[in-house]
């Protein structure tokens, strides 16, 4: 990787010492560019990415998926999209109804939840396992170089040599070169935008040889699911027919239990021909140049031929576009040394968003990368995923994804109604059918309700229109009605109170006796607040019930002049400052996970928060939280925090903490790492892969999409500003840095 460091070195100096005139609009090309990637070996936990939102395609650096082995076995080389979506059989029949427990819930009576008491629990009931593991994403397939000696016997990985690969961000391609037994090898590869083709065009004389082609096989689904879907070994439990075929393009159609799905291989001056029962390979006519076009599609009737005269064009110029138009932000001229990483985080984020965060569904948390979660999404997570495309200028890209909550509005006011509460009550991990999936803690945590009214008022801001209140109306009204009627009246103090069940964003509080989470109780009055506003936009009179809630919903709890993280924890930071806590000694200290009573200020402003005890409380967070354990998007958040605070230094400090999950790679990609004396906290078939992080640590993933859009939430604020701000790049210092913002609306 020392070859890396130089590339990144020396960007970091060309960022430094290019200094246009402040009046000038960004250079947005070399501002991008300059942050290729290039690499010149393996990096074994950062395959590089091509898509276009709906379809991922990961390869090694062959530009395709030739060594898988050569990866960590939690970095898959894989083929996913939106749509692939595939369920095991179900034995029994199970619903949703098999699924759930009743809980006895002081002040509510018995609620239906779909809780697992523990994870032995789960293992005893087939139907809470089949529940919590379908439906679950899978690979569409492999594509890989079939590539061979002179003796005629496939090369090896160590046959290479003078490997290079750059990803082209403005472009959109990805071009890798190698030398195979003395003789130049270029590939390059890109994904269409509107149709899900992987498009491949291999140059060398290896091609003219027949030495060279392109292998396609497509696997079943493994039992396991997380991290890599793909099950080689049971040939027998899938089927690929061929549909129809012509000289230069055969149609698949492939059938997966129940599940199908269409593929199509494309090349012109090409022999496609099948290799086992799954697999095909497609070898050069004539010629040094091979071009190969992969499509997939749920059905056969949507797959099209490919305009292979005008492919790689429309790749270009969809991506020049992405780049052209919103916002962007320039570090150009800063001084201080981390304004260069920073500014490729800033770039490579917005790349990985578009890929991986820009579908029809709600983004799962590794994306189109890898599985976790069974490849499902966690509904709590998408204002860190993709609220930052409205913000940014890019509404159309959060749109796609905010068309899930409207589809799904009647199951979702179904599930309040199950708890006899009005309005939407949206479920926390899912598929795409929107049932709530089993959870020893999924179902109590509650802070996803009001994302969507968050979503919607980024939308509306940054198209504040008839259509947009028209579009997303009815959302943000039925999210507020089950906002207004969850809460419980406590008649003896004469408030709205949240919990009982309730487990925070801090997850480590027992669901059946924990009130009113400090950020739970000021989001849920916001989101109350801003349902509001959507209701006076659209000429609609104000709800007297909101209003009431708004007004006697429990304050934000405290003790000794700093925030809890939840009422019924008084003695919160009394604990979390004995020396035990403070070094971690042992479990029983709640100090840990997510410090999310900060988000109560950095990430809505709530108006009932007092600024000298968030600082207070920031302090305290400083001084005795176990960081190591924070996850991801909790750097931006606390850095945003800290901006509102009117403290930069911090909240760059706090982008740049030097801890296991905020290392930046290659590619752009955090890892997610787990401390494995917590090991028990998360789910137990996540797959380990020791040793990258040291002692200690239990590497669970490569990547954590939320890293990203939290990042450039953060840094969106930091530099554009947020409701009542003053002066240019308000989160940022005025001493080291230069801050140029385009295209960006400040945050509510």
């Amino acid at each position: 990787m020392a070859a890396v460091r130089r590339v990144f070195a020396a960007l970091a100096s060309a960022v430094l010492l290019t200094t246009p005139a402040l009046a000038q609009p960004i250079d947005r090309q070399a501002l991008v560019s300059r942050h290729n990637v290039t690499l010149s070996e393996i990096d074994p936990h950062a395959p590089l990415m091509v898509g276009n939102g709906d379809l991922g395609f990961t390869a090694d650096i062959t530009g395709l998926q030739t060594f898988p082995e050569q990866y960590s076995k939690l970095a898959p080389l894989l083929t996913m999209a939106q749509w692939s979506w595939h369920s095991f059989p179900d034995p029994k029949g199970y619903t949703e109804a098999d699924g759930l427990t009743q809980v006895e819930v002081p002040g509510r009576g018995s609620q239906p939840y779909a809780w697992m008491r523990s994870w032995s629990e789960a293992e005893k009931n087939p139907a809470f396992t089949w529940l919590r593991a379908n439906p679950h994403r899978f690979s569409l397939g492999r594509i890989s170089l079939e590539l061979r000696r002179r003796n005629g016997r496939p090369a090896a990985f160590a046959d290479l040599s003078r490997t290079s690969q750059t990803l082209d961000l403005w472009t959109g391609a990805l071009t890798s070169r190698f030398v195979f037994e003395g003789q130049p090898v270029t590939v390059e590869t890109r994904v269409l935008p509107e149709d899900d083709v992987v498009l491949v065009e291999i140059r060398s004389p290896l091609v003219a040889q027949k030495r060279l082609g392109v292998s396609v096989r497509c696997p079943y689904v493994t039992d396991a699911v997380n991290g890599d879907p793909s099950d080689w070994s049971r040939p027998e439990r899938h089927a690929t027919t061929v549909l129809s075929r012509t000289a230069s393009r055969w149609v698949l159609g492939r059938k997966l239990d129940d599940t199908t799905y269409a593929s199509a291989i494309e090349a012109p001056n090409a022999a496609i021909s099948a290799d086992g029962p799954h697999g095909f390979r497609v070898m050069p006519a004539r010629g040094d140049r091979l071009v190969v076009a992969v499509a997939y599609a749920p059905q056969a009737e949507a797959l099209k031929p490919v305009a292979l005269s005008t492919a790689r064009t429309a790749v270009t110029e969809t991506w020049r576009s992405f780049w052209s138009k919103g916002g962007m932000v320039d570090f150009t001229g800063s001084t201080d040394p981390r304004a260069a990483e920073l500014e490729r985080r800033v770039v490579l984020s917005q790349y990985l968003s578009a890929l991986n965060g820009t579908g029809e569904l709600p983004p799962q948390e590794e994306g189109l990368f890898s599985n976790s979660w069974y490849g499902k999404f966690h509904l709590e997570m998408p204002v860190w995923h993709s609220g930052w495309f409205a913000a940014w200028g890019r509404p159309e890209k959060l749109q796609r994804m905010m068309g899930w909550y409207a589809a799904h509005l009647p199951e979702a006011r179904k599930e309040a109604a199950r708890h006899k509460v009005e309005g939407a009550w949206w479920p926390k991990m899912s598929g795409p059918e929107g049932r709530n999936s089993p959870s020893t803690i999924n179902p109590f945590i509650m802070w996803q309700q009001p994302h969507p009214i968050y979503l919607a008022e980024l939308l509306y801001r940054a198209q504040p229109s008839a259509e947009t209140l028209q579009t997303y109306g009815e959302v943000v009204d039925q999210t507020a009605r089950l906002l207004a009627s969850w809460p419980l009246w406590d008649g003896g103090k004469g408030r709205y109170v949240l919990g009982p069940p309730i487990i925070p964003v801090q997850e480590n509080h027992p669901p059946l006796s924990t009130i009113n989470p400090t950020f739970e109780v000021e989001y849920f009055r916001w989101g109350l607040q801003t349902a509001q506003a959507w209701r006076q936009r659209r000429g609609l009179p104000r709800e007297p019930k909101w209003d009431e809630v708004i007004a006697r919903m429990s304050p934000a709890p405290q003790q000794d002049g700093l925030y809890l993280p939840v009422e019924s924890g008084p003695d919160f930071w009394k604990q979390a400052a004995t020396s035990a806590c403070r070094t971690h000694a042992t479990g029983e200290c709640l100090n840990r996970d997510h410090p999310s009573f900060l988000m109560a200020y950095g990430l809505i402003g709530a108006d009932r928060i007092d600024p000298e005890t968030m600082r207070r409380t920031f302090r305290a967070t400083e001084d005795v939280w176990d960081i190591r354990q924070t996850w991801g998007w909790d750097f931006p958040m606390i850095a945003m925090t800290a901006a509102r605070l009117g403290e930069p230094e911090k909240a760059v400090d706090w982008l740049f903490a030097d801890l296991k999950n905020n290392q930046w790679g290659v590619s752009g990609m955090t890892p997610r790492v787990h401390l494995d004396e917590h090991a028990d906290a998360f789910t137990p078939t996540a797959s380990a892969d020791v040793g990258p992080d040291g002692p200690g640590y239990r590497r669970a993933a490569e990547t954590y999409f939320p890293s990203n859009g939290s990042l450039l939430l953060a840094v969106g604020m930091m530099a554009a500003g947020w409701e009542g701000s003053k002066g240019a790049a308000p989160g940022f210092p005025q001493t080291g840095w230069k801050v140029r913002a385009e295209g960006i609306r400040p945050l509510p």
